[in-house]
């Protein structure tokens, strides 16, 4: 598959250089021998392909044959390559190794392609590729000729027996069918050969070439000169050969030979088939005679010149010359110029044809009485045997060479003899007229009255091309004992007499040919005592009409416009008598082109030509009429034409072909395109700017169809190509689009689809109507593309100077605040009416820091040309690693601040400069202007620190700790360390002082001057605690925490960012052990008293139940749950 596709890009590459080249001279050219090319399955097949205009002609080149098949015309088939042995595809190799397939040189710049043995799938179109040997591709490398395979319909035979004999001097005759049954325009020629014993190749005796002129074949011009030799067309397919003195030299095979030839599209003529017909084995006897050249003096004489039917008819010939004795004589006799009879130089009778039933009758005998006396006896006579009868005679001479030479003939003077009827009670009665259909059983009847005796009858017949004079040919006889004996030529007809009853007699002759046609002859003859006593006639004419002219052929159909994919039915109908019929369709393409679709013969079978997978065939017999149906499935432009069918018969081994069927046009339409087109009708761009066209298709889906694109502009009152793209998407600039401005456009495919023409850099002078014209191309049924009409639309564009102003967006003052460590983007929009492809802005974002003496610096810039620059500034250095400057679309400029800190805040703004490109390639600053300033503040974070507030009093003893919370119950960040110290204010103090702290870093400071009293705690990140160990009255008064929250500054390192403090706790430390007022007597009876009454009732209560559980076990005895009360019994023995 990988070879396949390599030849195939291969060709196609050679393809588009070929085209590429077309418009300049090319150098090299390949050509091949035109077509089509029709030949014959089974035949040889030669195809020349040659090149010219290599920088050496004595190179050999390389070629390589393909082969395109018509059921599958988009792919290309190896099939032989001169150099490469392995380039065959399966299909091809195996005859490429058996010889089958050759491909030689004639020359090192031509080669010839062969195929020996013609196969059906042979047809096609074949390329043939010269392989470039050069650095350079200028020209065509490829050549294309189509074949045509048709079916062998030449059909060659002869009737004669396959062996003859002769003597010298005798008359020869043969007769030979050759016809074709082939619908393209095809000639005949035609030609007898004779092959001797001594040779091993026949010589033609005499020719009829395809133009019909007559030519003796080598060694047989004088004999054809003098008229020995006569080749005659009898009929429409029947050759006739005479040579009337045949020679020893004659001896051997004799066969006719037909060829058929048609015309090629180079005007010269191939040889497509020719057949031979069976040898017939010809032996001619030689005689010895003596040399005289006496002359002969002939009389003829009668005994009875006056005769009555029924009666002998004696007639004499006597010959006078010198020497006769030693003389080799010949003597006919002759009725008017019809012969009778002759008896040769050896006393053998030879009867002429008209003659020799009634010789094998017994009717006519012939003998030699005398050396100079000889005499024919005609018994009994007829009155058709009235007339002036002739006696001639000749002697034949033997030359130097040994060959006979025949001597003048000598012919006698006229004896009339006159034959009356005689009275008989015998009369013959015939139908006198008879017409009948070519192929059809002629059946003739004679009927007879007065029979007194036996009775015999002989049918003759004359056709109807002889004269009134000319004498009839004997048919067939029935004898009076009823043996029929065939004549003739009638030998290898179908006929037959018989005598269905005693006074009617039948001749039967199947398949009448038009040459039956004529006067049919019933001889009825009375028999007595083994003597005919008395004949008696009776004729009837009989008219063959030819089937051309009985049979009517008839092409019709319904529907003979239809569109892609539907089915057409064409009825061929052939009416008339039933005959075997070969029926040919055919389709004519164009006005010189004839293809055979199919050939449905008479005996059923069915030769299809070509690609022909969307046709089917049916045949119906109807009572008068046979109906032929073709059935088109699925149409395509392909099967479009003029459809014909062709009717024939095979009589007697001819074609005849019948009146060929009226045409029939089948237009194959394309479908209604649903093709719809949207593009703007109107569009207005600025000078220097892109302009942008899109069209967008819809259409019907199911159909998948594929697009053709072309993007024209009306331009000086005509349309001129700009770019198009064909159905493979192969895009091309038209012819009139200059080099250089290609450049500005292109054309791409979209969603949709659509299709957008864009033009980069307009110009004034693109003004003008774009046309966006689409082609449709959809799949016929066999696989083949197919276009639908153009589908167009407008869109008017026009280029104007744009006006040079800058707006923007937003022009206030505008105040941002943000986290440290978050991101912030700083939006710069320009809302200007001079936006468009044509202008190009450069951009640079200034700073000025808060409390700094950085005032409107550059951070960062883009120019026009998309170069981005950072200005060198060190006190801007790690603001400007931590930009991001990007430009979502063409009105906007963004400035984007990653990890942003503290030392960030401050004023930016942004400034745009407008630029713009002149004719000349120069930019100019069309406008500058600034936006608005935009106000940073960078907040490390927002505070968020609570803690607990609660105010608590307590007592407490000197033996008891006491716990000073500090509890947040939020804060600002996860991230934010706490510092925590408490405070201590005594009852006789005005301030609190510090006493302990907790340090962020987990750094710990007691400042209460009392040693290890305070204990520090710190269980939960955001709960702290200070216990105060074994207070003493002096450590009273107000205790508090004051917490201070630190986060890390990006900038800045650890900041504090909050400070919170605590409600006030108040501890009274109590001196005495007691830390807290005790409870009064009273208060202590008031609790113990009800606890007591509470068990006393319980106890009640368990007592109550254990006697009721007494009481109730007296009435039955429950079995103990302990184990002592229930012994186990002991396993049951076997006995119990």
């Amino acid at each position: 598959m990988g070879h396949y596709m390599l030849s195939f890009h291969w060709s196609s590459l050679l393809f588009c250089l070929g085209l590429l080249l077309h418009s300049g001279k090319a150098k090299v050219h390949t050509k091949i021998q035109a077509g089509p090319l029709y030949r014959v399955l089974g035949t040889p097949l030669s195809i020349s392909c040659n090149v010219s205009g290599f920088t050496s002609t004595e190179t050999l080149k390389e070629f390589q044959f393909m082969i395109t098949k018509p059921d599958k015309p988009q792919f290309a088939f190896n099939i032989i390559s001169t150099h490469d042995q392995d380039f065959a595809y399966a299909m091809y190799s195996r005859r490429v190794r058996s010889g089958d397939i050759t491909l030689r040189h004639a020359s090192p710049n031509s080669v010839v392609f062969e195929i020996q043995s013609l196969q059906k799938g042979d047809e096609g179109d074949y390329e043939c590729f010269v392989v470039n040997s050069e650095s350079v591709y200028d020209g065509v490398y490829n050549a294309k000729a189509t074949v045509k395979v048709i079916d062998n319909s030449l059909s060659v035979s002869s009737s004669v027996s396959t062996s003859l004999s002769y003597n010298e001097g005798d008359a020869l005759t043969l007769t030979c069918q050759a016809s074709s049954n082939t619908i393209q325009h095809t000639h005949l020629s035609f030609a007898w050969y004779l092959l001797k014993d001594v040779e091993e190749d026949a010589k033609p005796i005499i020719s009829l070439d395809r133009d019909f002129t007559l030519s003796p074949g080598q060694g047989f011009e004088e004999r054809y000169h003098a008229g020995h030799i006569r080749l005659d067309k009898t009929g429409e397919a029947t050759y006739k050969l005479t040579m009337s003195q045949l020679e020893v030299s004659d001896r051997g095979k004799i066969f006719c030979q037909a060829q058929e030839w048609i015309q090629d599209p180079d005007r010269s003529w191939y040889t497509i088939t020719q057949k031979d017909a069976e040898k017939t084995t010809l032996n001619v006897k030689a005689r010895e005679v003596m040399p005289d050249t006496s002359s002969l003096v002939v009389r003829i004489s009668a005994q009875q010149t006056t005769l009555q039917e029924g009666q002998e008819l004696s007639l004499s010939c006597n010959v006078d010359a010198a020497n006769l004795e030693e003389r080799l004589l010949t003597v006919a006799w002759l009725q008017g110029s019809v012969e009778l009879a002759r008896i040769g130089p050896t006393g053998v009778l030879s009867v002429g044809p008209e003659y020799s039933g009634r010789e094998r009758e017994g009717e006519l005998r012939a003998a030699r009485i005398e050396d100079r006396h000889y005499r024919l006896i005609l018994q009994p006579v007829r009155t058709e045997d009235q007339g002036e009868y002739f006696c001639q005679a000749w002697h034949r001479d033997k030359g130097q060479d040994g060959a006979f030479i025949q001597g003048a003939v000598q012919k006698s003077g006229p004896q009339r003899i006159i034959i009356s009827a005689t009275e008989s009670g015998l009369s013959v009665e015939m139908q006198p007229l008879v017409n009948i259909n070519e192929g059809d059983r002629l059946k003739l009847t004679c009927k007879v009255d007065g029979v007194k005796g036996q009775l015999s009858v002989t049918w003759h017949h004359r056709s109807t091309t002889s004269t009134a004079t000319t004498l009839f040919r004997d048919v067939i006889s029935l004898s009076r004992e009823g043996v029929s004996e065939t004549e003739g030529e009638f030998l290898s007809r179908g006929v037959k007499a018989t005598r269905p009853a005693p006074d009617t007699f039948t001749l039967e002759l199947d398949e009448v040919t038009p040459t039956d046609s004529g006067v049919y002859r019933c001889t009825v003859s009375e028999w007595k005592s083994n003597s005919k006593i008395y004949s008696q006639s009776q004729t009837t004419t009989v008219t063959v009409t030819p089937i051309e002219s009985s049979v009517t052929v008839r092409l019709i159909t319904r529907k003979s416009s239809v569109t892609v994919g539907e089915n057409v039915e064409l009825l061929c109908r052939v009416q008339g008598p039933r005959v075997p019929v070969t029926l040919i369709w055919s389709l004519r393409r164009d006005a010189s082109t004839v293809d055979n679709i199919l050939t449905l013969y008479y005996d059923g079978g069915i030769s299809w030509s070509g690609d022909q997978q969307g046709y089917q065939v049916k045949v119906e017999n109807k009572r008068n009429e046979v109906q032929h149906y073709l059935l088109i499935n699925g149409a395509s432009h392909r099967e479009a034409g003029m459809y014909q069918c062709r009717a024939s018969v095979f009589v007697e081994n001819v074609h005849k072909k019948l009146p060929e069927s009226n045409q029939v046009a089948v237009m194959v339409q394309n479908p209604v395109s649903k093709l719809i087109l949207t593009s703007p009708r109107t569009l207005t761009r600025h000078i220097n700017g892109d302009i942008e066209i899109k069209c967008s298709l819809s259409s019907d889906p199911l159909t998948f169809p594929r697009y053709a694109v072309t993007w024209l502009r009306h331009h000086q009152a005509e349309n001129k190509t700009i770019i198009s793209s064909d159905r493979e998407a192969l895009v091309t600039f038209g012819t009139q689009v200059e080099p250089s401005s290609r450049q500005r456009i292109s054309m791409r495919r979209t969603k949709g689809p659509s299709f957008e023409l864009t033009v980069r850099q307009a110009q004034l002078s693109d003004d003008g109507s774009y046309i966006c014209e689409v082609v449709e191309w959809l799949q016929d049924p066999r696989g083949n593309w197919y276009e639908l009409s153009p589908v167009s639309q407008i869109t008017e564009v026009k280029v104007v100077e744009p006006a040079n102003d800058l707006q923007w967006e937003v022009n206030e003052h505008q105040q941002l605040i943000t986290t440290e460590g978050g991101e912030v983007e700083l939006q710069c929009n320009i809302i200007s009416g001079a936006l468009g492809p044509s202008f190009f802005y450069k951009v640079a974002w200034l700073y000025s820091g808060n409390g700094s003496p950085l005032t409107n610096v550059p951070l960062v810039e883009l120019d026009h040309t998309g170069l981005l620059r950072y200005p060198e500034n060190q006190a801007l250095v790690g603001l400007q690693g931590r930009l991001h400057l990007y430009r979502p679309t063409q009105s906007s400029f963004y400035l984007k601040i990653q990890r942003a800190h503290e030392a960030d805040s401050g004023t930016f703004q942004c400034q745009v400069d407008q630029y713009q490109l002149d004719r000349d390639g120069h930019w100019q600053q069309k406008a500058s202007d600034k936006a608005g300033p935009i106000t940073l503040t960078v907040n490390v974070v927002e505070k968020n620190l609570f803690i607990v507030m609660d105010e608590v009093e307590r007592n407490v003893s000197r033996s008891q700790h006491f716990t000073v919370p500090c509890h947040i119950s939020s804060q600002s960040s996860s991230e934010s360390k706490f510092q925590v110290t408490w405070l201590w204010q005594r009852d006789s103090e005005t301030e609190q002082r510090p006493i302990f702290t907790a340090y962020r870093n987990a750094t710990l400071q007691d400042r209460f001057d009392n040693g290890d009293q305070l204990r520090f705690g710190h269980r939960l990140p955001n709960q702290f605690s200070l216990t105060v160990m074994k207070p003493v009255p002096e450590n009273s008064g107000r205790y508090s925490c004051e917490v201070e929250e630190w986060l890390p500054s990006l900038s800045r390192g650890w900041r504090k960012v909050a400070v919170e403090k605590s409600g006030y706790m108040t501890v009274h430390v109590f001196p005495g052990g007691q830390s807290e007022p005790q409870c009064s007597s009273s208060t202590w009876i008031g609790i113990f008293v009800p606890l007591v009454i509470c068990l006393l009732l319980v106890i009640f209560l368990l007592v109550l139940k254990i006697c009721m559980n007494k009481v109730s076990g007296g009435k039955k005895s429950g079995q103990s749950l302990w184990v002592e009360d229930h012994p186990l019994n002991t396993k049951p023995s076997a006995d119990e």
